[in-house]
Formats: C-alpha cells, structure tokens, sequence
C-alpha cells in the first residue's frame, strides 16, 4: 500500500478541527445498475471540478466489498501508473480541473451481511447510505458537504424484480429484451451521497394522494411483500398528518411528484430519510391492531414523521460533516415530538421522552462514553449515532425555543431554512440564525453543543426580609476529556403553590418569560439568586416544569410538599415528577435495609392513599393517569444509587408494589372492570383505557393477598384479547410474575404469531425481560431457537440488547454470566454486522456504579473483546472507550 493512502486508514482518528471543505465538488452523477442473478454491475459517471488549486489529485473513498472493472477520465481509459488503489481509497493522480470520471464496479448483495451499501434482504434489493454506505457501491467523495444532482437507471429481470425504484421523480420506463426491464429516476434537488437509495424487488404498493396547501399532486406509495399490504393504512396516514402538520406549523411543502417508503425486515436502524425514498425498518411501518400493540402504533406514527420532517431539516439543508449530526437529527426528534404531542396527548408524550432520555442518554452522559451533543473526535461515525445527538439534540432545540420564544424561534428556523436551503450546513449556523432573527444573544447557550455530561443543579429556599428568594446553583460534571466546564445557560421552568395546593401569583427578574402560569427563569451562573414577589413563606416550588431543561435537579423539598405537588401541581409534567420522586424515596429507602418495614410509615401510606385517588378518578386522562401509577422501573430507580444495588432494588420495588395492591385492590379491580366494559369512545380514551387498566392489571398481579385471583385475571385477558395491546400486556405481566401458566402461555402465543417477524420479536422480548433466576439458561436456550437468527438486527436487538438494557437483575448478576454472555455474542456479530455489534456494546460502560466485584467483571468482559483478533474498527472504538476514565 502506498504510504499516502495508509495515512488515511480507517482506524485514524477524525478531528472537527481538521475539517478542510472538499478539493472538488461533483455537479451530476449518473449510475446505471445492472441487477444480474447472482450481481450488480454499477457504472458512474460523475462530473468533477477543482475547488483548491493546490490539490493535484482526486482522493476518492471506497471498501474492499466490491470489484473494481475500470476507470476512465474524459472518456479515455486510466493507464495503471497514473492510479493507486487499496480497500479504502481510490487515489487518481493530477487530474484536470474539471473533467468526467466513469467508474465500473461489481458488486453481490447477498453476500453483504453489513447491510451498509447495496444489500439483500428477503430477495429484494435495497441500500443503506448513511453515515458511509455509498462508498460500498463505488468510489466516490463520500461525504456529506459533496452535493449533486442525481439521475439512476435501474435494468433487471422483470419477473423477480417488477418494481424499480430510486430518488427524486420516476422519468422514464419501460421493457427490455430478455423479459428485462428499466427505470430512469431523476432527482432534482442536489444531496449528498448519504441521501442516495436504490430499490429492486417484488413488492406491492398502498397508494394514494396528498394535495398540498399550494396545490400540488403527490403521489404517496407504501411498498411492502404482499403479505403485509393489509398493515399499511396507519403509516400511510401518518404520513399524510405529518405533511399536513409541517405545512401549518412550520409552512414548509413537499417538493417532489412523489414520495415513496418501502419496507424492509433487516435494516440496522429504524428507518432512513432517503429523498423522495424512504427506507424503513418493517417495525415503524407496518401495524395492525391483530398485531401492533398501542405503543407500536405511536411508534410508526412517530417515525413516519420524523423521515418526513427531514425533507427540510436533513435533505433541503443538510450538515456540513458527521460532526454537526445533531443539526439535523436534534432538530427532527424534536420536531417529530412537537408533531406527536399535537396528534395525541401533550403531556403523556412529554412523559415518555423525558422517560426515554432518563433511561438511555443520562447513563450515557455519566459513564466513559460520554460526548458532546457535537462530537470532537470519532474514529467510526455510526457509533456516534447516540441518544446524546438525538435525544439530548433535542433538549437543545426545546431549551431555545423555551428562551426565544414560540414566535422568535420559528423565525429562526425560517431564516436558517431560507438562508441554507440546497446547502450543507453547522450547528453554528443554525444558532447564528436563532440569533439574527431573534436578536437574542445566545453566546454562552453555545456550551451545550460542545460540553458533555448532565448538569447538576440545586435548588433551595430561603425567606429574606419578607420574601422568597431562590438560590441555584449548577455545576457540570467533569467527562472523559474535559474538566473544569463552564457553566451553562439554561430555562428553568418555576411555579409556587400555597398550602393547599392553590397557584401563587409571583414574578422574578431574571427571566425568559412567562407562559401559562410558569416562569421560565435564566439560569446561567454557577451560583444565582432569584426573589419571587408576593410568595409567602411556606410556599412550595415546582421546579423543572414541562422538564424545562435536560439537567439533574436537587432540591430542599419534603415528602410532605412531594405529596402536595403530586396531588395539585397544575403541571403535568411536574405533577408526574413529584409522583416520581415519591415512589423512589420509599422504594430507595427500603432497599437500603430490607431488614426493616419502611413502608409502614405514614408518607409511604399518604401515597397509596394518593394512588386509590388517581385509580378511582374516572374525569382524567387514562393514559396521563396511567402515567401516574407508573412506579420508576428497576433501571430508573439504580441510576439513583451511588452503588448499583440490583438485588435489594429487585425486592423492594416488589414490596412496595405488593403493598400497593393489596391496600388499593378493591378500587383497581372496580376501575378494572370499568374499563374493561367501556362503549362507545374516541379512539383517543380507548387507547387510553387500555393503558390503564394494563398498568393496574401490572400492579395487581403484585398482591400477595389476592394473588390467585389476579392470576386468573390477567390469564383471561390473554385468552380473550382482541388484539395486541392486551394479549402481549397480558402475556409480559405472566412473564414478569412467572405464573404457573407461563411456559404454555409462551407457547401459544408464538404458534399462533409464528409468520410474523415483529410479533415473534416480542415473544423474544418479554422473555429476555423475565427477572427468573433461569434467565441465564433460558438466554442461551432461545439463542438456538430456530427463529433466532445473528445477522437480523431486529431479532437480536429483542434478544440480548433488551436483556442487557432492561432485565437489570439477571444482566448484572454476580458472577459476570450476564457481561460474558453479551460480550461473546458482539464477538459473533462484529463479523457479520460490525454497526449492530458496536451498538449492543453500551450496556458493558456502565461500570462506574457498580460494586468493585461486578465492576472488575465487567472490564474483563470488555477487555477480552479487544484480546479478539481482526476486530472491527466500531466494535473496537466502542469497546476502548468503554474502559475510559473521567
């Protein structure tokens, strides 16, 4: 290998600080594929021009996954001596300014267990491009700054592979000798290579039309097998909301003739935004009330939106390299939860994805993989495919939109919009633009983008001279690389309540604004004081409303106020947080010492009594009630141990359920039933229903007085559900509670939903949740199950990253079986699929909380994976940082 290409192996760090914009630019490409039996044949032909006159030659990027035929410049065919070539490079030597470049390349998707590039997936053809899959097709400047206009020709054999497709809008089409066929697709808006998808394949389409606000035609096309055209209509209507939602909220159109999904059962991600072709993982499209739960349904809806919203923010402005991924990932997950609040509850959603960051991101915030929402450093991109550049992403947008204002924040997005449309842009940009149309000064709100971890901050009270003053103080944790941070600008939502759980009517300086009766206060300094007018001295504060901000907050507030705000707090959010922080004190509490009966005091009481209150309050949103009863889970409630405990968290999380319904069991069971008979509702509450009387059929399969009967129970729901939210609620709670009934339970569900990959999924899931003390054997029992397969992500996330992620008693277990055992299969997967083998990793960076024993097993565990010969570069990346220290 020449030296200058080994320079830029793979396994070299990239840096922010390095970035240089591209020594040429590409103004068209046109591929032709030639699908064959066992191959694919891709011709390029590209036209390029010199952007920088010091760089001589062409430096293209490419993989050792497909032949090399030829090369030709201008038409004439490269001499071997003016070309260098290897497995990741193409180097074409003192190139003319401007010229064509025309590349042959043979490649076999069957053989592509990766599922980067142009693979195979249950005999169809697809591709998968982000972050750096199109250089698995051809050589090419295979970055996110290179935007051209794209033209594709697609010749097969028209009986295996009747549908044709790709970007953009179909021109042309039409037989070929030989019972083949083509298709020309032409995109007119430039993109970058990641945004380029090609699909070849026998499947079946759900149509129909959307007219936009100016009044144009498009064509909508949900492609599935034929098996799955019934589960289409949900995704095709959330399609057609989410367009009509970003025309009013946002006045954004879609800009094509035609917007196309397709399908697809092995997919590393959930689904890809493709212009014009959308590539989805079949889990967030296809659903169907005889198999899709409730959440599912959510799900597709929110995903469908979240590709959707990309047209703009992704595809119309895209980001300028792999370190400004938030710009546009951020930006979408929080426009795609703005669009499912709309569509459905408000509070619940807001609920879930505070649930969702505190399960997945803070963890990651906390431990050795911590990074900046825009990273400064990676060796391999898709391992920064995080919840940090999501879910924390997002928190970011939310915060600004918090401190300019609905009205000035939409400004800004209309300006960075207008002012980067057809461009690849930063996350600079973007804020610059929040500020311009604005005229806010965001200079040090800037920290989030560039320091890690999760800021602490503490709340307490204090009467001074006839008022309530506020004192904050924050501080952000030091993270692997960086010490000693600055201090952060963020909002913090307040309201103050009197004794009886009435609202105060106060105001302090220092603020954002006001906004339905919270104070958004300006928090930018390591230590602040805000006075509150008009605040008697025995109010109680809401901090955090609306979960204001992504921090970790501490306060001076007692059980006793908890209780108030928990039963009067006129903020969803807050209310359900202050339930939350109730739950946990008790449960902690009693963990710490199961010798003793914590919960037979009297705050462990007034919350029961709290409970039946909720249980029994019929004018209340089901679902947001649901969420009220909803006890931090075992996973939630560790990350509040200084050392992870998972035994005594196990026992007392039971306790105090058990406790719970045997003290509330006769006003469950009359709510139950209510439920359970309910006529004549909006879709809306019917969902909402089901929520909560599967989360009291959860709490009460916990009595230990009524046991028998709540066994009874749950097993005639599972015999007589009519769909799937209630049969799988009922199978998890026979799962989780290991009824007699379990193994021929088990049983049944699965030779009833056999065919259908992404129920067969579930009956993994639950089982990989299950806190039996034969999880160990039964992991290993269904990795040979003959539904069980490596080289489907789906399948194996169900499996071992549920177990790894949310069965914390059997995964932590004490003799590092649970670490071993992850630990060997990434081994098995890196070979086949090394992104989804690095993605599973995360679980086996989480030792910072453990116990010396369980801390030492797992380093070991991660420490024999790098002992590992030709690991691949993002298992390795994941597995060395793993092992970091602050």
């Amino acid at each position: 290998m020449d030296g200058s290409l080994a320079a830029n192996a793979t396994n070299k760090e990239i840096r922010l600080a390095d970035y240089e914009s591209p020594a040429f630019l590409v103004s068209s490409v046109d591929l032709l594929f030639l699908v064959e039996d066992n191959k694919v044949i891709v011709e390029a032909k590209s036209l390029y021009k010199r952007e920088r006159s010091s760089q001589k030659d062409l430096r293209l990027h490419g993989s050792p996954y497909f032949a090399l035929k030829s090369i030709m410049v201008d038409g004439v065919q490269v001499a071997d001596s003016d070309y260098q070539v290897d497995d990741e490079l193409l180097l074409l030597k003192d190139v003319p300014d401007e010229f064509s470049l025309e590349i042959v390349t043979e490649l076999k998707p069957a053989e592509n267990t990766r599922l980067e590039g142009l693979y195979e997936s249950g005999g169809n053809l697809c591709t998968q491009c982000e972050a750096e899959g199109f250089r698995h097709i051809t050589y090419f400047q295979d970055r996110p700054d290179v935007l051209a206009s794209y033209c594709v020709r697609i010749e097969a054999d028209k009986r295996r592979y009747p549908v044709l497709l790709s970007n953009g809008n179909l021109e042309e089409q039409g037989d070929l000798a030989d019972g083949r066929h083509f298709a020309v697709w032409r995109d007119p808006h430039p993109k970058p290579c990641y945004l380029f998808a090609v699909v070849a394949g026998q499947l079946v389409a759900q149509s129909d039309q959307f007219v936009t606000k100016s009044g144009h035609s498009i064509d909508l096309n949900i492609y599935v097998r034929e098996a799955d055209i019934d589960k289409c209509d949900h995704a095709m209507q959330s399609l057609k909301r989410s367009m009509k939602w970003d025309e009013d909220v946002y006045g954004l159109e879609y800009d094509l003739n035609v917007y196309n999904i397709v399908a697809v059962s092995d997919f590393n991600m959930g689904a890809m935004e493709n212009k014009g072709l959308n590539i989805f993982n079949t889990k967030y499209v296809l659903a169907s009330g005889e198999t899709a739960t409730d959440t599912d349904f959510d799900n597709v809806e929110g995903v469908i939106g979240h590709e959707y919203f990309h047209n703009w923010t992704g595809n119309r402005v895209t980001c300028r390299d792999w370190f400004q991924l938030s710009l546009k990932e951020g930006l979408t997950v929080y426009r795609d939860q703005e669009f499912s609040a709309d569509m459905g509850s408000r509070a619940v959603k807001r609920i879930q994805d505070v649930r969702l960051l505190r399960l997945l991101q803070f963890p990651e915030d906390a431990g050795p993989l911590a990074h900046p929402v825009r990273p400064e450093s990676y060796i391999e991109i898709n391992n920064f495919y995080t919840t940090t550049i999501y879910n924390k992403g997002a928190e970011v947008i939310r915060m600004m939109s918090r401190i300019l204002g609905d009205v000035d924040f939409k400004k800004g997005i209309a300006h960075y919009l207008e002012a980067h449309d057809g461009c690849a842009a930063t996350c600079e940009d973007f804020v610059l633009s929040m500020e311009l149309a604005s005229g806010a000064d965001l200079s040090q709100f800037r920290h989030w983008y560039s320091q890690a971890g999760t800021p602490e901050i503490e709340c307490s009270r204090a009467w001074q001279n006839g008022q309530m003053v506020l004192t904050i103080k924050q501080k952000v944790p030091d993270t692997p690389g960086q010490k000693n941070k600055k201090p952060m600008q963020l909002p913090l939502g307040v309201a103050w309540f009197d004794q009886t759980g009435t609202p105060v009517d106060t105001d302090t300086p220092s603020k954002f604004g006001i906004e339905e009766g919270t104070i958004y206060l300006d928090v930018k300094e390591e230590e602040q004081q805000f006075t509150f007018s008009n605040c008697p001295e025995e109010a109680v504060p809401s901090l955090l409303r609306g979960f204001s901000a992504p921090i970790h907050l501490h306060t001076d507030l007692t059980d006793r106020e908890r209780s108030l705000l928990f039963q009067y707090d006129t903020d969803s959010f807050a209310r359900w947080q202050a339930g939350q922080e109730l739950y946990s004190s008790q449960i902690l509490r009693q963990a710490e010492n199961l010798e003793e009966d914590y919960f037979s005091g009297e705050v462990t009481q007034s919350i029961i009594a709290a409970m039946a209150g909720i249980i029994d309050n019929d004018k209340m949103d089901p679902a947001y009630a649901a969420e009220l009863l909803s006890v931090p889970s075992e996973v939630i409630l560790g990350q509040e141990q200084s050392v992870l405990d998972p035994e005594g968290l196990h026992t007392a999380r039971t306790r105090f359920l058990s406790l719970a319904a045997d003290q509330n069991w006769q006003t469950m069971l009359d709510r139950v039933r209510k439920l359970q008979t309910a006529e004549n509702q909006e879709e809306k509450l019917v969902k909402g229903g089901r929520r909560l009387k599967n989360t009291l059929l959860e709490m009460m399969s916990h009595s230990l007085q009524y046991r028998a009967f709540g066994a009874e129970m749950v097993e005639a729901q599972f015999d007589s559900a009519q769909n799937m939210t209630d049969q799988f609620a009922a199978l998890s709670i026979i799962c989780d509670r290991s009824f007699s009934c379990k193994a021929k339970k088990l049983e049944e569900f699965y030779q009833q939903w056999q065919a259908h990959d992404l129920v067969v999924d579930k009956w993994f899931a639950v089982q990989a949740q299950s806190p039996d003390a034969s999880a160990k054997g039964e992991m290993n029992r269904l990795m040979c199950h003959p539904a069980f397969s490596l080289k489907n992500p789906n399948r194996l996330r169900s499996l071992v990253s549920i177990f790894a992620m949310s069965n914390q008693l059997n995964f932590h277990a004490k003799d590092g079986s649970g670490y071993n055992f992850l630990s060997d299969v990434i081994a098995s997967v890196d070979s086949i699929n090394p992104q989804t083998a690095a993605r599973m990793l995360a679980p086996l960076g989480r030792w910072m909380r453990l116990d010396e024993s369980r801390r030492k097993l797992m380093k070991k565990s991660v420490a024999s994976l790098l002992e590992k010969s030709e690991l691949s570069n993002d298992v390795k990346e994941m597995a060395e940082k793993s092992l970091r220290t602050v």
